[in-house]
């Protein structure tokens, strides 16, 4: 009996045990796994693809490092008043200047209440040319001069020609005309002239004009009549918009890297004999029209070395280093002593600077980006005290916990903000 009992137990205890049955037995094909079989853990396996994607997304990071570098220049903020010379020596090494001249025309309507019989002569200017010789060639008032329209125009003043250059370009001068007779039929298009008391002589065809613009002014009639006061506000409104629409053209003109102060400029209304330069032109409806020309002149400056003699003079710690005047067209501008006969023959100015300036230093990016190369973002602070021109400045990586500059300058962008 005990023998039995015993391999009873035996049985029992071998029927707990895992018991598998062949894959060609089940109806799938697979592996069965019956009541008792122990499970294996599977921690592990999770644990073991954490780890790998983390690896993946730090390896990826490094492939897509940036940097973004804000960079706060240095500023100063200055009262000035400075006296300054100017030389048109461009190739000088202090401060030069250059000029822009431009001219233009403008015109205004007036009606009128009343007329009144008018008689005027046309006027205009003409260059008269001395091909003749090399002696200068002396020519009197009311020099009569005969138009290639057959018509007879005086000079307005005493004048004298130069003679050739040596070169053999003929000598030249320009002189006021007005018509013999009153009347429209002298106003004109451009003409050419011929002297009339040289005619017969060799000087007949060698000492010659040509008008510069058209002739006019000319009437005879009924005019309308504007009063003095009503004229003189019409002449101060032309001037005024003159100005501002030749400054305008001036200003677009201006080349790079100078500058041309608002006041800086001087507009000349009146011809080469100091009259004004105004007609008048009487309409058939009552009107006259009023038509001023003028030239402005205006003293362009050297923008580099202007800002570079205001920082020198007024700021201590200035170093050389590259710099702007971020309000500079807002400074005043004006000639010493009131100076404003300003002319292609000047060759130096003297003027003030004053108003309040704020110097901001310049950044060299490109030094700064190959300065960080590479660099661990501890030694960043370090690396901008070789930038005395820069206030402060913060650097920020993506991803966040890169603790090294990229070694690439396209993956590096510096942000300065400039003051404007």
């Amino acid at each position: 009996m005990a023998k039995n009992l015993l391999q009873d137990m035996v049985k029992v205890k071998k029927a707990r045990e895992k018991i598998r049955i062949p894959a060609e037995e089940l109806p799938t094909g697979g592996v069965k796994q019956v009541k008792g079989q122990v499970k294996k853990p599977r921690y592990k396996i999770w644990l073991v693809a954490i780890i790998s994607i983390t690896f993946f997304i730090f390896a990826v990071s490094y492939l897509f490092t940036k940097a973004v570098v804000t960079v706060n220049p240095k500023t100063k903020e200055l009262v000035l008043n400075q006296d300054l010379s100017a030389s048109k020596d461009s190739a000088t090494e202090g401060l030069s200047f250059d000029l822009v001249v431009i001219s233009g025309e403008e015109n205004k309507t007036l009606k009128a209440d009343s007329e009144k019989d008018v008689k005027e002569v046309a006027t205009g200017t003409v260059v008269i040319y001395n091909a003749f010789g090399y002696s200068p060639q002396p020519l009197s008032i009311d020099t009569r001069l005969t138009g290639s329209n057959g018509k007879i125009y005086k000079t307005k003043t005493k004048t004298v020609v130069p003679g050739m250059k040596k070169d053999g370009i003929p000598g030249s001068v320009e002189v006021k005309i007005y018509a013999s007779v009153a009347g429209a039929e002298y106003n004109s298009m451009p003409l050419d002239f011929q002297i009339f008391g040289f005619k017969g002589t060799p000087k007949y065809s060698k000492i010659y004009a040509r008008s510069k613009g058209e002739i006019t002014g000319g009437f005879v009639g009924k005019a309308p009549v504007v009063s003095d006061a009503d004229k003189a506000q019409a002449i101060s409104d032309l001037k005024t918009t003159l100005q501002n629409k030749l400054l305008k053209n001036a200003t677009n003109q201006i080349p790079t890297g100078f500058v041309l102060f608002k006041n800086a400029i001087l507009l000349n209304t009146n011809n080469v004999n100091n009259e004004p330069n105004i007609s008048s032109i009487y309409n058939k409806d009552n009107s006259l029209t009023l038509k001023l020309k003028g030239t402005l002149e205006g003293i362009l400056l050297d923008e580099q070395k202007l800002t570079k003699k205001i920082t020198e003079k007024d700021v201590a710690e200035y170093s050389g280093s590259q710099v702007y005047v971020s309000n500079l067209r807002d400074l005043n501008f004006s000639m010493s002593n009131g100076d404003t006969n300003i002319s292609n023959d000047t060759k130096n100015i003297n003027f003030n600077l004053s108003g309040s300036a704020k110097v901001v230093w310049k950044l060299d990016e490109t030094k700064l980006v190959n300065d960080l190369l590479g660099k661990s973002k501890k030694d960043f602070s370090q690396i901008l005290l070789q930038y005395p021109g820069v206030d402060s400045a913060d650097v920020v990586t993506t991803p966040f916990w890169r603790t090294s500059l990229p070694d690439k300058s396209k993956d590096i962008q510096v942000i300065v903000n400039y003051q404007k």
